[in-house]
């Protein structure tokens, strides 16, 4: 047995650990383990075992997978001691040799002074796939709000109806958009015959707003006419349920999903 200056300079030092170096296992020497044991045994109010007592035990246990045996100074009394080169299993090996009580102090301890798992070479390319696989979906939902933003702008136009903006979107049934709109809350009927449209409450100054005309027929009493107006969230909303495939659609659609950049003057 020999003594090694790069032992002496690495291990010593009060604070058990493990060492690394770039792409070799953790190590702990097997003075640091010895006085976890020793730790743990007193507080399990067993005696304390001696270092040529435990380097017997250390070689019987890992007979044949040992390095070189060399002398380093215990950190805190500086007595040159030997000691081997222990990897996180061959740690955990020796201390299963110990008392139930004992054993599960030291291998929490092993466990504690281990630090951050080391990441497989595939672990890290999982987790590159992972993130390159989330930044394509996050380019490609920006990319698509991009374009979904773009087709607003050309469709819709303050002051439209919601008939008006849906004329814009290829293969809507516009007749039925309406009756369509009543039933999920936007708008209600206030006429008998079903032809008189107001803006729900649900979507009042959320989706649609109201604009107001008073007509005077000839002969007859003045009343107010109602118009419902599309806000450009209920707009956004409609363009949503359109991409969805929920609008009412034409028989004879084609079924592509576009607008129809003729309509953009519409209003």
């Amino acid at each position: 047995m020999h003594t090694s200056n790069t032992d002496v300079q690495a291990l010593n030092n009060p604070a058990p650990r493990f060492l690394q170096s770039q792409n070799v296992a953790r190590t702990m020497s097997s003075v640091d383990l010895r006085d976890l044991v020793n730790d743990a045994r007193t507080r399990a109010g067993e005696s304390k075992v001696r270092n040529d007592q435990f380097i017997i035990r250390v070689e019987d246990e890992l007979s044949g997978e040992l390095g070189v045996c060399s002398f380093i100074a215990h950190p805190q009394s500086g007595v040159m001691m030997a000691s081997y080169d222990l990897t996180l299993d061959q740690c955990t090996l020796v201390g299963m040799r110990e008392s139930k009580a004992v054993r599960r102090t030291v291998l929490k301890k092993i466990k504690d002074l281990e630090g951050p798992k080391q990441l497989s070479t595939i672990e890290i390319l999982q987790i590159a796939m992972e993130s390159e696989k989330a930044r394509l979906m996050l380019t490609a939902q920006v990319e698509q709000q991009a374009t979904k933003i773009h087709s607003l702008e050309n469709l819709f136009k303050e002051g439209m109806t919601h008939t008006q903006f849906c004329k814009g979107l290829n293969g809507v049934n516009v007749m039925q958009v309406g009756n369509y709109l009543e039933g999920r809350s936007w708008l209600y009927n206030e006429s008998k015959s079903g032809t008189r449209h107001r803006v729900g409450s649900y979507a009042r100054d959320k989706y649609m707003t109201e604009h107001q005309v008073e007509v005077t027929p000839h002969g007859k009493e003045p009343f107010i006419s109602y118009t419902p107006i599309l806000l450009k969230k209920g707009a956004a909303r409609l363009y949503d349920l359109y991409l969805a495939g929920e609008l009412p659609m034409k028989k004879t659609w084609d079924g592509l999903f576009a607008h129809d950049k003729a309509m953009r003057g519409a209003a």
